[in-house]
């Protein structure tokens, strides 16, 4: 034990030496520019992990003035949250140069119920909002950003739009509105409505009614004001939103995942971290105010003393740009935070995709045993580390064991098994919720492995680089082949304590059917997914099967092209080739009339680049994933020719967003087509009515027309529960 304390206490003393090594560089470094932290309590907390600040419900006066009833800020009900839209001025740590970069960028910030501003530590994650089955969330979006010159007589949702034109220019980078990506709520009026544009000056207040059979989860918010999505969300303006339920299974209704994952010894739900991925593409203002440029007018990405980064032209964007740019993926503000773990405990972490360009792979690594985390902090955090160099660093320093976990939730949806793997793969618009348990004590990376370029959104293959690290604290020592019994015996302890005694038995023997043999090491949870219902051939019998294409390019030119496409079938226009009938977003057409209380099967198809398909609303399952030999690799196990195993075991579970991937680049297209994925999802037309988009969630693709405006509405002969 006294060995232990010792170590322990040599490992605190360490590690604060390192932070006291790197606020002396801060310092120094203070004397000569004033974008740098200076004392140890900002760099302590700037590289340790922290949840996102939780937005707290106000009281809402006028309820209370109108009806002389005093309204409680804890009233599950009526949750009341006012969100401000401004610049905000912070730092982001930029390990290349062992500082912290001033930056001046759109942002939320809370305010709570004597209207100040929520504090935050991280400025550039939003606020956290929680509500539960049931509760109507109201939010007051309060867009206090100065007025945009460009957009004084455009202040609308309104463009210009001609026949021949296959792109739009992003416009109006001030006006705004509120999508809450993956609630399964009404798209109109004031509740989840992307199809206004609250501009500058302006208040509006979202209601979004929950009903009490919404599935609980891990869902975000974000802006969706088209032509200025991708600034605005680029720059941080993302927050997540957890439903949590307390519905236990019945033996006639399924229930919530989080009545299962509870601690049979404390009764508390087992711990977890919300993570929240941002890639910001800051770049620096020159002494003319101006964003600095080479020779050629492409950005200049470096930042001298004193400039401050902003993020207020779509040059930032685009292909090649965020390798280019030099910065590194945020998590909840912080670039490569410590997260602090227990050894053998289980952890839930909500993993959410809210940047723009870049796909992430995620995967724990243990240190090499010859450091300790010590050493790996101080190369990472005062050895003047470039991104383009992190995968020197992940190769020599983060060797050990790679940790297993299951995935048991994707896009805030319950899975109907788990699926067990030691990598994830999330695109923009993504949601994972993983179920892991650190083995031993010490220090863990927490690393992107590779990812084949046609499996990512820069079609491009991206470099092992470094997301972050955990500092793991205890006594045991777990096999590394062991933790998935481990969680499975710890998960079926849960069950004995806290399932009803109708659906106990059910619920253990679908945990331990990860012990069974040709399983894939799944673990079933049909008692907790929201979907339980698959949607069978009889039920998309007679419906439309609905087609969309994805393109981009130029045309013959050179004009650029940000295209869908409702047909397959292709055209020459002088020489190029192109989707026979593109077109991109008309705020003033509607597209797809789709019939309520019916099921469509779709297919997915891309011709030029991957992208990742969203739509609102409702949900899809995936039927198949056809690569171009016609091989399904959603099918649990399937590693795909280029080593890509992003689609493994999602067949038959349920999404709101997935890359339509393709082998094929700008100018590949030619007539009859090869080449390309096949995506075949279907999807019920449930409740809500109205119109809604669907678009590619590259967001500066979206902004450039690659969205359609859509509906569902009340049809003829339609039965509607």
């Amino acid at each position: 034990m006294n060995t232990q304390k010792k170590a322990l206490s040599l490992y605190l003393r360490n590690f604060l030496l390192i932070i006291t090594f790197l606020v002396s560089l801060q310092a120094v470094a203070a004397e000569k520019k004033n974008d740098v932290v200076s004392n140890q309590k900002d760099a302590f907390e700037s590289l340790l992990f922290s949840d996102p600040p939780s937005l707290k419900g106000t009281l809402r006066e006028m309820l209370a003035n109108h009806f002389g009833v005093e309204k409680s800020p804890n009233n599950r009900n009526d949750v009341y949250y006012v969100l401000n839209i401004g610049y905000v001025d912070g730092k982001l740590y930029d390990p290349s140069s062992n500082s912290f970069q001033k930056v001046h960028l759109r942002g939320y910030t809370g305010q709570d119920a004597n209207n100040k501003r929520v504090t935050q530590v991280n400025q550039f994650v939003a606020p956290q909002i929680e509500a539960h089955p049931g509760d109507t969330v109201r939010v007051l979006l309060k867009n206090r950003l100065p007025p945009d010159a460009s957009c004084m007589n455009n202040h609308g949702m309104q463009q210009q739009v001609t026949a021949n034109k296959l792109a739009d220019k992003p416009h109006c980078f001030n006006g705004t509105n509120l999508h809450s990506h993956g609630l399964w709520i009404s798209p109109t009026g004031n509740s989840d409505n992307v199809l206004l544009s609250i501009n500058p000056g302006v208040n509006f207040e979202y209601q979004y009614d929950l009903s009490n059979d919404i599935p609980e989860g891990t869902n975000w918010y974000h802006p969706h004001r088209h032509g200025a999505t991708a600034l605005q969300v680029s720059s941080g303006m993302a927050g997540a939103f957890i439903i949590r339920g307390n519905r236990k299974p019945t033996p006639t209704s399924n229930g919530d995942l989080s009545t299962l994952l509870m601690d049979p010894e404390t009764g508390q739900s087992y711990k977890e971290h919300t993570v929240l991925f941002q890639q910001i593409a800051y770049a620096c203002r020159g002494n003319d105010g101006k964003l600095k440029r080479k020779n050629d007018g492409t950005i200049n990405w470096s930042c001298n003393p004193g400039e401050t980064g902003v993020i207020e032209s779509y040059d930032q964007f685009g292909p090649g740009t965020w390798p280019a740019s030099g910065r590194w993926t945020s998590i909840n503000g912080i670039v490569l935070p410590t997260f602090k773990s227990q050894v053998g405990e289980v952890e839930r972490w909500r993993l959410i995709h809210a940047g723009v360009r870049e796909t992430i792979n995620m995967t724990f690594r243990k240190i090499n045993p010859n450091i300790n985390l010590n050493e790996l902090h101080k190369r990472a955090y005062t050895g003047h580390l470039k991104r383009e160099d992190a995968g020197r660093l992940v190769q020599e320093l983060c060797s050990g064991e790679a940790i297993p976990f299951q995935i048991v939730a994707a896009d805030g949806l319950t899975m109907s098994h788990t699926i067990n793997t030691q990598k994830v793969t999330l695109q923009p618009g993504y949601r994972y919720d993983l179920l892991t348990v650190f083995p031993s004590s010490g220090g863990y990376c927490i690393m992107q492995p590779q990812q084949p370029k046609a499996g990512s959104i820069n079609s491009e293959s991206s470099p092992q680089s470094l997301l972050g690290f955990v500092s793991v604290s205890g006594k045991d020592n777990i096999p590394t082949n062991e933790i998935t019994s481990v969680l499975v015996n710890k998960l079926i302890k849960s069950a004995e304590k806290f399932m009803p005694e109708n659906v106990r038995e059910e619920v253990i023997k679908d945990i331990a059917h990860v012990e069974g043999k040709d399983n894939h090491h799944e673990i079933l949870l049909r008692k907790f997914t929201p979907h339980p219902i698959d949607i069978a051939d009889n039920e998309v019998q007679g419906q439309s099967k609905q087609k969309l294409l994805f393109f981009v390019g130029q045309d013959s030119d050179k004009h650029n092209i940000f295209a869908l496409s409702h047909d397959f079938s292709v055209k020459n226009v002088n020489g190029v080739y192109m989707p026979s009938k593109p077109f991109i977003y008309n705020p003033n057409k509607l597209g797809l009339n789709l019939p309520l209380g019916k099921a469509q099967e779709w297919e997915l198809r891309s011709y030029s680049v991957s992208h990742p398909f969203h739509i609102h609303v409702n949900p899809f399952q995936i039927v198949a994933i056809y690569d171009p030999q016609g091989r399904d690799v959603s099918a649990p196990g399937v590693v795909e020719a280029d080593g890509d195993t992003q689609f493994s075991g999602l067949k038959g579970q349920w999404k709101d967003t997935i890359l339509v991937k393709t082998n094929l680049l700008p100018g590949d297209l030619k007539n009859n087509p090869k080449n390309f994925y096949r995506f075949i999802i279907r999807t019920r037309y449930q409740r809500y009515i109205g119109e809604f988009v669907l678009h590619c969630h590259i967001l500066d693709h979206e902004d450039q027309g690659m969205m359609e405006k859509i509906a569902v509405s009340l049809q003829d002969n339609v039965d509607v529960h």
